[in-house]
């Protein structure tokens, strides 16, 4: 299981500029998750999004996806 620093407390982490979230407790997810942030700087960007309450069903709640 992989959390992000800063959303160590979210299992389910959007990043808005392809409106997609990614379930951080599965690790293939959670790869690309990470590897996206880190390669375009999204923190820094405020493209990434956490959920309250931090479920799939509010993710869609707010136009998000999952993964392809």
């Amino acid at each position: 299981m992989g959390r992000l620093r800063r959303f160590e407390h979210h299992r389910f982490v959007g990043l808005r500029d392809t409106m997609i979230v990614y379930d951080c407790d599965d690790d293939t997810q959670f790869e690309a998750l990470a590897g996206r942030i880190e390669a375009d700087d999204l923190v820094r960007g405020r493209q990434v999004q956490a959920f309250g309450p931090d479920s799939l069903a509010e993710a869609r709640n707010r136009g998000f996806s999952p993964p392809g």
